[in-house]
């Protein structure tokens, strides 16, 4: 996990990604993710990632991640 995790950010580094859009299009994928996998649940993804809810919520509208009941 740790190579693969620097090899990424080293292409990042090369494409000249910055760290901004890079921070947020892993957290946006990295809460979709956890959604997913929570069924929807949005006090199981708040308490799988070690957020408040009101911010899972908050960052939900940021990045327009739909809630997909299961």
């Amino acid at each position: 996990m740790k190579q693969q995790l620097d090899t990424l950010v080293s292409e990042m580094i090369d494409r000249g990604i910055l760290f901004s859009d890079a921070r947020r299009e892993f957290e946006k994928r990295f809460i979709a993710r956890v959604l997913g996998h929570c069924d929807g649940s949005l006090t199981k993804t708040a308490d799988t990632l070690g957020m408040h809810r009101n911010t899972l919520t908050r960052k939900m509208g940021q990045y327009r991640i739909k809630r997909r009941a299961g």
